[in-house]
């Protein structure tokens, strides 16, 4: 087993939730030295091309993760992780929060053909797919941005991915709807936090009325415009927000989730042209930090 490689206790938890062979053929075959090389290379970063030999055929290591982007396997997997790290009791609902991160496109991540992508062996187009890409120009360069709620644990719930010039706050919503972790009993799967914690970034009238409609808490600080402007309208301007600083110290989890999610070097630099492939390549970065105990 080579450094970084799924270890006997982490397979034994991701293979019942693979895609199994159907019909005559063997169409999926060496599962586990596919995942490794794929996790390879979102470690290292490295060119498909350049993956070493014991992983077997780049191609097929490439064609794997593309496909399974595509039609949405990775997702399915992590919910299913999730599913049996709540059943377990390991995940901590009693607050998530909010944040994003933008990550610094390489050169190669330019440049995608016009033409819509469509999933292999099917029609239709990706779930994921973004006809920007999800590739913005900034004074930087090339960006993306992640929206990721991360739960008590430092572990990713659900993400997002944007442009990198696209603010926060209207990412709120979208990104708390990403939440839905299925339930292995039956029934409807959770998709409600206790609280919700997020910086100044997030306040606004809008998300404010979201979360009180879902009824779920939420500590997010009130920026001094904003607080200016609620005090000149008076009556009309509402109550003021309430505010915790002490349990506002737990968010710095999501940054602890964020700075893990980024030490995979594919994750940190975007290298992917599509959006959909980039979204399967964080999936997978999560995929594994769900699987390490703890």
């Amino acid at each position: 087993m080579g450094r970084g490689d799924l270890t006997d206790e982490e397979w034994v938890r991701l293979e019942p939730h693979l895609p199994k062979n159907s019909g005559r053929g063997g169409r999926w075959q060496c599962h586990r030295r596919v995942i490794n090389g794929i996790l390879f290379r979102q470690r290292t970063g490295l060119p498909w091309r350049d993956l070493p030999a014991r992983f077997g055929s780049w191609k097929t290591v490439h064609d794997r993760h593309r496909r399974w982007s595509a039609d949405g396997t990775w997702e399915r997997v992590l919910r299913a992780i999730q599913a049996d790290a709540d059943a377990e009791g390991r995940i901590d609902w009693s607050m998530v929060s909010v944040d994003s991160t933008s990550c610094r496109a390489h050169h190669h991540a330019a440049g995608a053909r016009s033409r819509p992508p469509t999933v292999p062996g099917r029609r239709g187009r990706p779930p994921r797919h973004r006809p920007d890409e999800a590739l913005g120009r900034s004074r930087g360069g090339l960006t993306c941005k992640i929206h990721l709620v991360g739960e008590g644990g430092c572990r990713p719930l659900a993400f997002v991915i944007t442009p990198g010039q696209w603010g926060d706050a209207p990412q709120l919503i979208p990104v708390l709807e990403q939440i839905s972790v299925p339930r292995p009993a039956g029934g409807r799967p959770r998709t409600r936090p206790d609280r919700l914690g997020g910086d100044k970034a997030y306040s606004s009238r809008r998300n404010r009325r979201y979360l009180r409609r879902r009824q779920i808490k939420h500590t997010i600080p009130e920026p001094r415009d904003q607080r200016a402007n609620r005090r000149r309208r008076g009556n009309k301007g509402g109550r003021p927000t309430g505010f915790d600083s002490e349990i506002y110290r737990r968010r710095n989890e999501v940054d602890r989730a964020i700075n893990r999610l980024k030490t995979f070097r594919a994750v940190a630099t975007r290298y992917d042209k599509r959006a959909y492939v980039f979204h399967g390549t964080v999936t997978v970065a999560s995929i594994r930090l769900w699987l390490r105990p703890g």
